[in-house]
């Protein structure tokens, strides 16, 4: 879509302007459509909610009945011809109505096609990622001759390029299309994973860890740029929530599977942990080759030998799903979904300085919990549990995370304050840490600490708020592309950091590393709270910008502006 399009359109859908998540909308006057205006007021709000879908209130009625007066046709018409590249133009229609039951009702399907297979990838990826923390428990460093700072380099190689495989996978990615990339990548990557079963030795142990990261980068980007063409803004909030779930009841699979396969340690003379890596990549396998037939480009292109002739959606349904998501946030028309990203366009992405405080909070957030859980499983084994003990307690951490997460998840949608919402489980990680740094862990019973340690690394996880908000704050293709592998790179980034807290000369106890630890923490509140008052910063400037300017300005600048996604006047970022 054009330039004038989209912003005709910001005028027309909800997202016009957003403070705090709520949505505000400029009133436009008209001069040719006061009989129809008045007819609209005659209707009370739910018979207008009604007859114009969930997007449109009674104040979007009266805007979009002045626009559809304008000269050249109804609304985007003229634009939508001079750009067809957005492979959705075929189901855009401004004038498109539905009921409040056609989108619950699809929204639940979106659910069941969509989601759930993307939360059994995602599945699959947590697994071949993070089962190196069950081998650990097998005696795999002993039988390769590894240490724990040798452990702490694998785990820091494997950040790394996972790191620096974001940016050139989402290009790949935004080149190829995610329904062909991301399957690729899994079928990629499961040869790795299932080839760690012939592990030897240091070097080879070091290689593996770096050809998972470049392989598995980009994938968590990718899949929420995918979502982005499905879900509006905060039905997408809502869906990463379940997604990190995902994530989260892979661990505990991988728990329990690890117990079985683990037991196959002595089966044809080898060791279990050889066995986990080899069954686990050829899970991954067939999920990649599910992953070509079940990943649709998109919500007009459904159709194919393997979904079926007719696709998944009716006509009626794609128009909806385009025109809803269109409505929420026009920026999603801007570009096609095999369109690549120009290196112009790259650079520009990677200049939007509006985003780097959230990239900040990525890089940091997450290393008081993710240094302690990296070595939950050694620290464990190390206290006197058996291997398969080990696998088995940490469930419930995982089971608490879970229900965690959902619920703050939920509330930072509840409450539209997102900034001191994610803020709240560096909160919990405090006393905590306090107790493993002065009151002496190391004396405790095994059962004790395994109590603390429950409850701690049972967290609420900010991320997936944290991801949703990059992509609210982004309001362009380009940026929310970029912006989801920024943003992922420096969390990979807080990995490297993660693991090399604890230290080998700093065991059992890491007090050192607790210490350090605690000082993140404080870090991470400072930016938490400095984030939060740079982005009221921004939209109090916008408003008093925006307020400043007569009815007429504001249409003369939705109608001719040059600016692009958070740069526009009617935008107001997520805080």
């Amino acid at each position: 879509m054009s330039a004038r399009l989209v912003s005709l359109y910001s005028t027309f859908g909800s997202s016009s302007a957003t403070r705090n998540g709520a949505r505000t909308r400029p009133r436009l006057t008209g001069h040719d459509d006061n009989d129809r205006l008045e007819e609209w007021k005659e209707h009370d709000e739910d018979d207008v909610k009604s007859e114009f879908g969930s997007d449109i209130s009674k104040e979007d009625a009266d805007v979009t009945t002045r626009l559809i007066g304008i000269d050249g046709g109804d609304l985007g018409e003229p634009e939508i011809r001079q750009r067809k590249g957005w492979e959705n133009y075929h189901r855009f229609d401004p004038k498109a109505r539905w009921t409040w039951r056609e989108e619950r009702a699809l929204v639940r399907k979106i659910d069941l096609k969509i989601m759930l297979w993307t939360c059994l990838m995602f599945c699959a990826l947590e697994m071949d990622r993070a089962n190196i923390r069950q081998a650990v428990t097998d005696d795999l460093l002993p039988e390769l001759g590894l240490g724990t700072n040798d452990y702490n380099l694998g785990n820091s190689l494997f950040s790394l390029s996972f790191l620096l495989a974001e940016v050139p996978s989402q290009l790949l990615s935004k080149r190829l299309g995610p329904d062909r990339w991301i399957p690729l990548q899994m079928v990629l990557w499961s040869a790795v994973a299932s080839s760690q079963f012939a592990l030897t030795g240091r070097a080879g142990f070091l290689i593996s860890r770096v050809l998972l990261g470049v392989l598995q980068g980009g994938f968590i980007p990718t899949v929420v740029l995918y979502l982005s063409y499905f879900y509006k803004s905060h039905e997408l909030s809502i869906r990463l929530g379940f997604f990190w779930t995902a994530m989260v009841f892979a661990d505990i699979f991988a728990a329990l599977s690890a117990f079985a396969l683990l037991h196959l340690r002595g089966f044809m003379g080898l060791s279990g942990w050889r066995w986990l890596f080899l069954v686990e990549g050829l899970i991954t396998l067939v999920f990649g080759l599910l992953s070509f037939g079940l990943m649709p480009a998109g919500p007009t292109q459904t159709a194919s030998w393997f979904r079926g002739k007719k696709g998944w959606f009716t006509p009626r349904e794609e128009t909806i799903i385009v025109n809803r998501v269109i409505r929420d946030d026009p920026s999603k028309g801007g570009m096609h979904n095999r369109e690549p990203l120009t290196l112009r366009l790259l650079f520009k992405s990677l200049c939007d300085y509006d985003l780097w405080p959230l990239y900040l909070l990525g890089l940091t957030s997450n290393i008081p919990f993710s240094t302690p859980n990296i070595y939950l499983t050694l620290s464990l084994k190390g206290m006197g549990f058996t291997t398969f003990q080990t696998n088995l307690l940490v469930i419930p951490s995982q089971l608490l995370h879970v229900m965690n997460m959902i619920i703050i998840t939920y509330l930072s949608e509840a409450i539209s304050q997102l900034s001191l919402v994610a803020m709240i489980p560096q909160i919990w990680a405090i006393p905590f840490l306090l107790w493993l740094r002065f009151a002496g862990a190391g004396e405790a019973s095994k059962w004790t600490v395994w109590l603390v340690m429950t409850i701690f690394l049972g967290n609420p996880y900010a991320h997936p708020i944290q991801v949703g908000w990059v992509s609210r704050n982004s309001n362009t293709v380009r940026s929310r592309t970029v912006g989801a592998a920024m943003y992922n790179m420096c969390v990979q980034g807080g990995g490297i950091i993660a693991s090399n807290i604890y230290r080998q000369d700093d065991a059992p106890e890491y007090h050192r590393g607790n210490s350090v630890l605690l000082i993140v923490i404080a870090w991470n509140v400072t930016v938490y709270l400095s984030t939060k008052a740079y982005y009221t910063y921004r939209n109090r400037m916008r408003e008093r910008a925006w307020d400043g300017m007569s009815e007429g300005e504001r249409f003369q600048y939705l109608a001719t502006t040059t600016d692009s996604g958070n740069k526009r006047l009617d935008f107001r970022f997520a805080s």
